[in-house]
């Protein structure tokens, strides 16, 4: 048997036939159209998976379910979609609309949690007991698998981590709290924390690498500035470090997970970024002479998504 996983982003939606061990077969991707009604949203998605199965060599008969990473969340009874703001979607029965077009059981979840569950059968974290991983990229998401399966929560809105407050009547936060963990360990915080570094020193290396103009920098530049021991790059790069340390440390203090796998855009700072983080994470755990979670960095990049939602119908 076969599975599809499609991974609903903003701006495209990449699908792929799937095996068993994970491994992509087929691919196949459309555009996110938020300029249509959601009933031609998903007619689209259904034709183009279909298509994609066929290039894989495979058929309707040998396909045994579909699963779907959406950048909001759903209620894993219903298969309704409480909100999806990138695409515009508001209690929409998303499940029940795709079924008209492919008859096959439908598996819905946030594209955090799918991308946790891929690296836990063919990343990083496969064969552990349990993992979290944690998405750190415009903001931060985070997927939980206990056992091989994924744990979405009661009400299926578990593992919001980008959503503890880490600050008290912190910076504000575009869920409307304030304080929120995404709003100091993101890619936007990090340029926040710059924009706001070299506005007291504008003869940082990082204003020569976004060319003089605060509005062009991103992660990657400071990063950048702070592995050539620039004095501004190195004190946001050490925040943001102490700050995803101790985001970790409570995530280890409250549910002491196998491995804690670190993806999205800022993971791309490879080892630079995980050195870091293994050195300020334990310096907040309670039990200081007992091994804590081991912090990797995630394998499988922009195929996690569609690996991950296949293998919710595992």
């Amino acid at each position: 048997m076969v599975y599809i996983g499609i991974d609903v982003g903003g701006t495209g939606i990449q699908m792929g036939v799937v095996d068993e061990k994970g491994q992509i077969i087929a691919k196949g991707a459309i555009v996110t159209r938020t300029d249509i009604p959601f009933e031609d949203q998903v007619k689209a998605m259904a034709d183009c998976a279909l298509e994609t199965l066929e290039k894989s060599g495979h058929t309707l008969i040998e396909l045994a379910s579909i699963g779907l990473g959406i950048p909001g969340i759903a209620d894993q009874k219903t298969g309704v979609v409480p909100f999806c703001t990138n695409l515009g979607w508001k209690n929409v029965p998303l499940r029940e609309t795709f079924q008209k077009y492919i008859d096959k059981p439908i598996f819905i979840d946030n594209d955090a949690t799918v991308a946790g569950l891929a690296e836990s059968v063919a990343g990083v974290s496969a064969n552990t007991d349990s993992s979290v991983f944690l998405t750190l990229g415009t903001g931060v998401g985070a997927g939980i698998v206990i056992r091989g399966k994924v744990w979405s929560g009661f009400h299926g809105v578990g593992s919001e981590v980008g959503h503890m407050i880490m600050e008290i009547d912190g910076e504000p936060c575009s869920c409307g709290n304030r304080g929120c963990l995404e709003r100091y360990t993101s890619a936007t915080a990090i340029i926040r924390m710059a924009r706001e570094a070299v506005a007291k020193h504008p003869d940082s290396l990082i204003m020569s690498l976004c060319g003089g103009d605060p509005s062009l920098i991103n992660a990657k530049m400071v990063f950048d500035a702070a592995r050539e021991g620039d004095e501004q790059g190195l004190k946001v790069f050490r925040r943001y470090a102490r700050y995803l340390g101790q985001a970790i440390a409570t995530i280890v203090n409250f549910f002491d997970p196998e491995v804690i796998v670190l993806g999205g855009g800022v993971s791309k700072a490879g080892k630079f970024l995980l050195d870091a983080v293994r050195e300020e994470a334990p310096k907040y755990c309670i039990y200081k002479s007992m091994p804590i979670s081991r912090i990797e960095l995630a394998e499988l990049g922009p195929d996690a998504g569609i690996i991950g939602a296949a293998m919710l119908g595992l």
